[in-house]
C-alpha cells in the first residue's frame, strides 16, 4: 500500500480517448527492408519520423548534445554546469574536450525507465509496411488491428511517462494516486483471450476470444464499428457499483466516446448508489494526435476527485456525477455534445449546467450544486429497484400482467431488465390530410404491438414543439393515449434543447427542460422501480376507474421526473 488515495477508472465503448492514430511502419524501417518511404504530398521526402511510445528490450547507452533542448540553453550557457564529456569527430566519447570535441550528456536507458518515443519499425507479416490499421482497405476484422486500447492502464501509463506540467515536471497522475482500472464495457478485446489473473473485473478462469460488438464495442475501423446494446445499461452499472461498493475508491473516472457520455454518465447519476463522484471524460481527438483533449482532461478529473470540493459535511457527494471537459465541470442531467471540437460541450435546459471549474490557477471550485436528486439519494439507484416487477403483454385479446425480473439474488442488475424506450420526434404538418387516421402511423402502431409481444417493460418519449411539447398530429396524440393506456407511459419534452418546463398533461408525463435522451434514460429507471401502468381491457375507451389508477401509478413517476 502506498498511502496515497486510490480511484477507479472504467473504460466504456467507442471511447475516442481510448484510440490511438495508426501504427504506421517509420522510415527507419522502409529504409533498412528496401520499402517505399514515407513522403509529403508534393513527393518530397518526409522530414521526420512519427515516433511511438515503445518499451526498450535491452539497456542502451545514448549521447545527448548540450544545449539542445532549447534554441536558448546556450543562451544562458553560464548557468549550466559541465556536460558529462565530449565525443570527437568518429563519435568516440571523452571525458576532457578533444579538439573540435562536442559537449554531450551520457544517459544509460533501460527497459525499467518505461516507455520512449522510438520509430515504429514493425511491418506486415507479407513483410509490407503497415499504412493504416487494416492490412488493406476495407480488410475484415481478421485483418485488422485494434486502434483502441482494451482498458486505462496504457493510456494513463503514456500520461505519467511522456505528459509535461505546466511547471515541467511529469508523473502527473502516480504521483498523486493509485489507479485501478475495470473493462466495464470497452473499446478493444482480446480477440484470443487472456487469462483472468490480467483482469480485474471478472472471477477466476481463463477468458474465452472477446468478440467485436458482444464483448467490445469500437467505431473504427469504420466498416467494422459496432455499437452497445440495452443490455449494456445493466453491465455498466454492475461493473461500477460493484466496484465503488468496496469503499476502496475516493471517486471514479467514466472514459467513452464523446457522443454517447452524456446519457451514460446521467444513467450512472441515477442508478448508482454510492457517495463518491464518477467524473465522465471524453476526447475529440485520438490519444496521441496534435492537440488531443483527453489527458488533460483525465487530470482534470484526479484533480476533482481530490480536491473533495464536491463533498458535504457528511463527505458525500453533493454535486452528483460530472461530465468534465475543456476545464468545465458540467452536472450529468444537463451536458449536451453540440460539436466535434474541443470545448464543444453544451449546457441543456436552459437553467445553468456548468456547475465549476478544474484545471485552472487554484483548486478546482463549484459555483452552485445542482437540486436534482442523484446516486445515493436518487429514487431510482439500484438499491431501491425491486427485484421483480408487473409488466404487461398480450394475451389473446387482451393485455394483461406478468411478473420482469429486475435483479438477481445477488442485487445485480439482469441484462432483461433494461426495458424499452421509444423517442417519437413530432413536427408540424404531419398529416396527410385534414382527416384524423390512425391506421396510418404504421410505425407507431407496429411499435406498439411489438412492445407488447415482446418488451413487457415499454415506454415512449415525445419530442414534440417547444416550450410546451406539444404534438402537433391529432392521430398520433391518440396513438401515444392508446400506448398509456396499454401500460406503457408516455414523457413529453420540447423540441431539442428546450428551455422551458414541460408540465404533465392528461395522462401524459412531463419530462420538465430533459432533452429527448435524457428523459428516455429517466424514464427507463423509472419502469424498473415501478412497473409498468396498468392496462385497460380497451385501450380506445378506457373507464373513468381505469384512468384513475393510471393517473395513480403515474403520480409516482412524475414526482421522480420532478426531482431528478
Amino acid at each position: 500500500m502506498t498511502g496515497k488515495p486510490r480511484i477507479a477508472h472504467f473504460a466504456g465503448p467507442n471511447a475516442t480517448i481510448q484510440n490511438s492514430p495508426p501504427l504506421v511502419t517509420s522510415n527507419k524501417a522502409r529504409a533498412k527492408y528496401g520499402l517505399p518511404p514515407i513522403a509529403n504530398p508534393d513527393g518530397t521526402p518526409a522530414r521526420f519520423d512519427v515516433l511511438r511510445p515503445q518499451r526498450l528490450a535491452a539497456p542502451v547507452t545514448v549521447y545527448v548534445e548540450q544545449f539542445s533542448a532549447h534554441p536558448l540553453e546556450r543562451d544562458a550557457c553560464e548557468l549550466y554546469g559541465p556536460p558529462d564529456g565530449y565525443l570527437d569527430a568518429q563519435g568516440h566519447f571523452h571525458k576532457e574536450q578533444p579538439a573540435g570535441g562536442r559537449p554531450v550528456y551520457e544517459i544509460a536507458l533501460a527497459p525499467e525507465d518505461g516507455l520512449y518515443p522510438l520509430p515504429y519499425m514493425a511491418r506486415q507479416a507479407d513483410k509490407g509496411a503497415w499504412e493504416e490499421d487494416c492490412a488493406a482497405a476495407g480488410a475484415p476484422a481478421e485483418r485488422a488491428r485494434q486502434a483502441f486500447y482494451p482498458d486505462g492502464a496504457r493510456i494513463f501509463e503514456e500520461i505519467d511517462r511522456l505528459a509535461i506540467g505546466e511547471r515541467g515536471f511529469g508523473n502527473l497522475i502516480s504521483s498523486r494516486v493509485d489507479v485501478d482500472f475495470y473493462r466495464a464495457l470497452p473499446p478493444a478485446g482480446y480477440t484470443k483471450g487472456l487469462a483472468a489473473a490480467e483482469r480485474t473485473d471478472i472471477g477466476e478462469g481463463d477468458i474465452s476470444p472477446e468478440r467485436r460488438g458482444r464483448d467490445f464495442f469500437s467505431y473504427k475501423p469504420y466498416h467494422l464499428d459496432s455499437h452497445e446494446p440495452r443490455a449494456g445499461l445493466s453491465r455498466i452499472t454492475n461493473v461500477v457499483q460493484r466496484a465503488l461498493a468496496t469503499g476502496r475508491y475516493q471517486g471514479a473516472i467514466w472514459t467513452q466516446g464523446s457522443p454517447r457520455i452524456e446519457e451514460t454518465i446521467y444513467w450512472l447519476n441515477l442508478l448508482l448508489d454510492c457517495t463518491v463522484p464518477v467524473c465522465g471524460n471524453a476526447a475529440q481527438r485520438p490519444h496521441g494526435q496534435v492537440s488531443a483533449d483527453g489527458a488533460k482532461n483525465n487530470i482534470d478529473s484526479i484533480d476533482y476527485i481530490l480536491s473533495r470540493v464536491w463533498a458535504d459535511a457528511q463527505g458525500r457527494n453533493r454535486a452528483g456525477m460530472v461530465l468534465i471537459q475543456e476545464q468545465q465541470i458540467f452536472a450529468a442531467r444537463d451536458v449536451q455534445k453540440g460539436d466535434a471540437r474541443p470545448g464543444g460541450y453544451v449546457t441543456t435546459g436552459g437553467h445553468g449546467g456548468i456547475i465549476g471549474a478544474v484545471g485552472h490557477d487554484g483548486p478546482p471550485r463549484l459555483t452552485y450544486v445542482p437540486q436534482s436528486r442523484h446516486s445515493f439519494a436518487s429514487e431510482v439507484n439500484i438499491s431501491r429497484l425491486p427485484a421483480r416487477t408487473l409488466g404487461v403483454r398480450h394475451d389473446g385479446n387482451a393485455v394483461t400482467t406478468m411478473e420482469v425480473p429486475i435483479k438477481d439474488a445477488a442485487g445485480a442488475l439482469l441484462d432483461g431488465a433494461i426495458p424499452k424506450v421509444v423517442i417519437v420526434k413530432d413536427g408540424s404538418y404531419d398529416m396527410d390530410d385534414f382527416d384524423i387516421d390512425l391506421e396510418r402511423e404504421v410505425d407507431l402502431l407496429a411499435r406498439i404491438e411489438r412492445n407488447l409481444r415482446h418488451a413487457p417493460l415499454a415506454g415512449f418519449v415525445v419530442e414534440g414543439l417547444s416550450p410546451y411539447g406539444i404534438m402537433t398530429s391529432t392521430s398520433r396524440h391518440r396513438l401515444m393515449l392508446r400506448a398509456v393506456h396499454s401500460g406503457m407511459p408516455v414523457v413529453r419534452v420540447g423540441r431539442g434543447n428546450n428551455d422551458g418546463f414541460v408540465p404533465a398533461r392528461d395522462r401524459l408525463l412531463g419530462g420538465g427542460n430533459l432533452t429527448a435522451t435524457k428523459a428516455r434514460l429517466l424514464l427507463l429507471a423509472c419502469l424498473m422501480r415501478f412497473g409498468a401502468l396498468p392496462p385497460t381491457a380497451n385501450p380506445d375507451h378506457p373507464t373513468q376507474a381505469e384512468i384513475s389508477a393510471i393517473r395513480e401509478k403515474l403520480a409516482a413517476y412524475q414526482a421522480v421526473f420532478d426531482t431528478h
